[in-house]
């Protein structure tokens, strides 16, 4: 069995997360062993030093997707660092090619180009840039001798269709001692959140690196891990930049890793995900963090760029959108927000015949609507349907057509009712989170207003 190269890059394009961070600090701890005698540059001019951190995932036949994004802001002054994650599906303005995915502006034009696009979204000038290739994850962290980490849930899925002979993800709750073979389940885990909720347990699984990283036993550790990633980077920092930033990470590890994610929400169009960024809310977020002055400039700016941004929207994002504004947002400090009209705080008005407990109502069920049919605006449709039905869409995007047969919806034994009735086939299986579902959209499947 075979499945097609996109739907493999689903699950790939978030390996690495944690592999460019590690490189960077391991890259800092090995070069700083062997500069001691050598001459300090400085680094670049200021308290406030940008770093984009990029997974790559390479191929012979073209030049990949930038599949893990993020930036780092180095305080070295307060001696922190805070990273913020760019989801690969957010819309933006890609100079010469319109308005596309970021991820996309690698292939239109390598590193410049997608670092150019995250300079224009964050307003921020990025100093240099750290890349690395998306498959040496595994390897990395059976060289560091596995990672701790609590699993926060029961973490089941499978993938008879994956390349490498078919994916069986099979984690369960608690602290626990990850190898790499686990570690690259967990952070390929797929559920109803999307890109989103992959993002927050990458996060989560950089903070447990970056303990593991501060360890006295990773030193011994070095030359192998050097070894396995070598080949895999690639760098506009010279040996003495990285090496000027090792005696903080100390300092990192001690003060707190503040993790971020661009705020915003999800919508999608003609069967594709995006997500659709709050530019006021990241570009003030990121001036209040770095102390920038002229705040109000700021401001009136990113509310020129952001109306500029709405006005191109697309209509039928909009409406998507719009829809789904009761989905969780995000936070610039990575925290998702409550919705003030959210059916969480409207539970107490509720009528009091209201019999159906609040996880099995449509507004509290997160949804991650695949499009495996190979009928182009399935997804989008399917989309449309569950939320009318209440359902909050967290993303439409294309699978594998190969061998998917049955339209099959994925969600809690106490879920299930409340999918039945649907105006299309489908298979209803038990699995996964208690406020979540999956639906892939099998070959079976035929357009409800046809």
């Amino acid at each position: 069995m075979r499945k097609s190269r996109r739907h493999k890059r689903s699950f790939t394009r978030i390996k690495i997360f944690i592999g460019v961070v590690l490189v960077f600090i391991v890259a800092a701890l090995a070069l700083n062993q062997t500069l001691s005698d050598q001459e300090q540059e400085p680094v670049a001019d200021g308290n406030i030093h940008f770093v984009m951190l990029m997974g790559v995932d390479h191929r012979a036949d073209d030049i990949g997707r930038s599949d893990t994004l993020m930036v780092a802001c180095i305080d070295k002054t307060a001696h922190t660092v805070q990273i913020l994650s760019v989801p690969r599906d957010t819309r933006v303005a890609i100079e010469g090619h319109g308005y596309d995915k970021i991820n996309h502006a690698f292939a239109f034009g390598g590193q410049k180009l997608t670092q150019q696009s995250v300079e224009n979204l964050l307003g921020v000038k990025i100093h240099n840039y750290i890349m690395i290739d998306t498959h040496a994850f595994e390897r990395i962290i059976d060289a560091m001798g596995g990672v701790d980490i609590n699993v926060e849930k029961r973490m089941y899925y499978e993938d008879p269709w994956d390349d490498n002979g078919g994916l069986v993800i099979d984690l369960y709750p608690g602290e626990q001692h990850l190898d790499g073979k686990a570690a690259e389940e967990y952070v390929r885990y797929r559920d109803g959140e999307g890109d989103i909720g992959r993002i927050q347990r990458q996060q989560k699984f950089m903070t447990s690196l970056l303990t593991q990283a501060v360890n006295p036993a990773i030193i011994t550790r070095l030359p192998e891990i050097l070894d396995k990633v070598k080949s895999s980077v690639q760098t506009d920092m010279n040996p003495t930049e990285l090496a000027s930033f090792v005696g903080e990470i100390k300092a990192w590890h001690d003060n707190g890793l503040t993790v971020a994610t661009v705020p915003g929400k999800p919508a999608y169009y003609e069967d594709v995900s995006y997500w659709l960024p709050d530019i006021v809310a990241l570009r003030v977020a990121l001036a209040e963090k770095t102390n920038a002055k002229d705040l109000q400039k700021i401001t009136e700016r990113a509310q020129l760029i952001a109306a500029k941004y709405e006005s191109d929207l697309p209509k039928e994002i909009k409406d998507n959108a719009n829809a789904g504004n009761n989905a969780p947002a995000t936070s610039t400090d990575g925290i998702k927000e409550k919705d003030s009209d959210s059916a969480d705080e409207k539970e107490n008005t509720d009528d009091e015949n209201q019999t159906l407990p609040p996880a099995v109502r449509p507004e509290n069920i997160t949804v991650m609507v695949i499009n495996s049919s190979g009928i182009n605006g399935a997804g989008a449709e399917v989309a449309k349907i569950l939320q009318q039905k209440g359902f909050v869409i967290s993303g439409v995007e294309t699978g594998n057509t190969d061998n998917r047969e049955n339209t099959t919806i994925t969600t809690a034994a106490d879920n299930t009712d409340i999918f039945y009735g649907m105006p299309f086939s489908c298979l209803i299986m038990d699995g996964g989170d208690e406020n979540q579902a999956v639906v892939n959209i099998g070959r079976d499947y035929e357009k409800v207003n046809e």
